[in-house]
């Protein structure tokens, strides 16, 4: 037994491998930064789930000014077809230039809700997701005006629909608190643009109610939202109402800013936008509004 075990044993001066030794220094060293750099750019490309269904794009005016937005194109997209579009504007939460938030936190709805397998199954839709600048807003509610963002936002939009086969009758809006502001300036300073839209916790000083009445429109609000008081938003309904606008309204008793989370689960929300196409405006609506940029 002993002699098996000193059988067994490695002589002393048997040489150990040297990787090292094997290879010239510099081959060695451009092993070990390779080695490195692999692991750097690893951590650095580890994309995100939204990275692989939405678009990261940057748009970029005359002025340099840089508007980042997302864009999700359905799968097995055909050129020969046209795909209906919906423009998500962010609420306050969104802003930023990181092309991350409007995606994310209480925006993850309204970006998501559209890109689920059972929505595109029946409704195959291009999903546009700008994004605002940090403490700038979409519009200003009191003086129902587009921002120079939301200026640029139309400006990319228009880009889009050139690069994509995007049906013109099939365009929508849907916006939520801040960006349920800009929906109300889009709609009336954008006429005739737009097939439908719907209005999440925003509040407008109406200054084109033919215009808005033109276009299918729901809107929703919570009765103990504290940053749009329901005593605001009744009124606008009964100006709605008085214009004979299109619209359906949707109040939730006791609900806060969380309005959203009930929104995107009415049942009908789905069939009703995806049914609505844009109509030809009536020559009688003379608008005050700005023109749409040239496509």
């Amino acid at each position: 037994m002993v002699r098996q075990q000193q059988r067994r044993r490695r002589p002393k001066h048997q040489p150990r491998t040297n990787v090292r030794r094997l290879l010239p220094s510099r081959q060695f060293c451009a092993i070990l930064l390779f080695l490195f750099l692999g692991q750097g750019i690893a951590a650095a490309t580890e994309f995100t789930k939204d990275d692989i269904d939405f678009r990261k794009e940057v748009y970029v005016n005359k002025d340099q000014d840089h508007l980042p937005y997302r864009l999700f194109v359905p799968t097995g997209y055909d050129a020969n077809h046209k795909y209906p579009l919906v423009v998500w504007l962010h609420g306050n939460d969104g802003r930023g230039d990181d092309n991350v938030k409007q995606l994310t936190g209480d925006n993850q709805l309204g970006a998501h809700f559209w890109i689920s397998s059972p929505v595109q199954l029946k409704f195959p839709t291009f999903v546009f997701a700008p994004q605002c600048p940090s403490r700038r807003n979409w519009a200003d509610p009191e003086f129902n005006q587009p921002s120079k963002w939301l200026k640029m936002m139309m400006e990319a939009l228009a880009k889009v629909e050139k690069e994509f086969s995007i049906d013109p009758d099939r365009v929508y809006l849907v916006g939520q608190s801040m960006g349920g502001i800009g929906v109300w300036s889009l709609l009336q300073n954008y006429r005739g643009k737009w097939a439908g839209a719907i209005v999440i916790s925003a509040y407008d000083t109406f200054t084109d109610l033919p215009a808005i009445a033109a276009v299918p429109l729901w809107v929703f609000q919570g009765t103990d939202d504290r940053s749009v008081p329901i005593t605001m938003v009744r009124p606008m309904m009964a100006q709605l109402k008085k214009a004979h606008a299109n619209f359906r309204y949707t109040e939730y008793s006791k609900i806060t800013r969380d309005v959203w989370n009930k929104a995107f689960a009415e049942p009908d929300l789905l069939p009703w936008l995806s049914a609505q196409k844009r109509l030809p405006l009536p020559a009688s609506q003379v608008g005050t509004g700005a023109k749409p940029p040239a496509q």
